[in-house]
């Protein structure tokens, strides 16, 4: 599978398998487990989960899934922005890898901006990086001044990703962050890329999907990861839809397919807020 290289090295997969919305049922369990696994075995590595996801519950998935094939995997979390203290944080990172059921973490994220000074989460968070039990961190839903503000903090600008919203009805990023990230050469990790759904009965998506026989989640994952810069973490509950979301990596958009997605999802012509979901 293609690679993002991480800042001062390693390697990020550029697409993965994100996780909001399991755990939530235990009725779901076995199948979201199973649907985990059945992307280790195509080579989607890359998981993304949050201490946030099913209160828990989701990271419990994560754990089983993960069973006796630690090594298989890039896993990524996220800290609650008020556990995000210097104390707070190394506590929810521990309760993380319980819930896991490993050694270490990754990726650990801020999950969006707090009331905690960014330098004390970064402190925490080097001290993680310090005692083994993370590899790496950054942050998700931080906008430019967000990030011009955490590269003002010497540990942030060790700071490796900044996953947001980003997908064809929510290109608002494409103005001022994604040129700020890839200035800086920060990998982006783009969450929802599908809109969670909302986006597959549009006419001119299933249009171009038409033209590679592949379904219009397929196209939107596609042209996700089609961006310079950009890894994509769809959900996918089920084996099925996992290997569905897989199948994505052998689309190539052609330029026709691109000019008629820019007309009908067209790119921001000023900043806008960054959205989140």
């Amino acid at each position: 599978m293609r690679q993002l290289r991480l800042p001062g090295g390693g390697d990020l997969p550029v697409l993965g398998q994100g996780t909001w919305g399991m755990g939530e049922r235990r009725s779901d369990r076995t199948t979201e487990v199973e649907a985990l696994r059945r992307g280790l075995d195509l080579g989607v590595g890359l998981i993304d989960t949050a201490e946030m996801y099913g209160n828990g519950g989701a990271e419990e998935v994560v754990g089983e899934a993960i069973a006796g094939r630690r090594d298989e995997v890039f896993l990524v979390s996220k800290v609650f922005p008020h556990n995000a203290s210097r104390r707070g944080a190394v506590e929810a990172c521990e309760r993380s890898l319980r819930r896991l059921n490993t050694d270490r973490i990754d990726l650990y994220l801020l999950h969006w901006r707090g009331g905690t000074p960014l330098a004390e989460t970064l402190e925490a968070f080097e001290q993680l990086r310090a005692d083994g039990r993370i590899r790496y961190f950054g942050v998700s839903n931080f906008d430019p001044d967000d990030m011009r503000e955490l590269w003002e903090h010497e540990l942030g600008r060790q700071s490796v990703t900044d996953q947001v919203l980003y997908n064809l009805t929510r290109r608002g990023v494409e103005y001022d962050l994604l040129p700020w990230c890839g200035e800086h050469a920060l990998p982006v990790m783009a969450y929802s890329p599908i809109e969670q759904g909302r986006l597959l009965g549009d006419a001119v998506l299933k249009q171009v999907a038409q033209r590679h026989s592949a379904t219009p989640a397929q196209v939107a994952i596609a042209w996700v990861l089609a961006t310079e810069g950009v890894c994509a973490i769809p959900k996918a509950a089920t084996a099925e839809h996992v290997e569905q979301n897989h199948a994505a990596l052998e689309i190539r958009l052609s330029d026709e397919d691109l000019a008629d997605l820019d007309a009908r999802f067209p790119a921001p012509g000023r900043a806008v807020p960054l959205e989140i979901l």
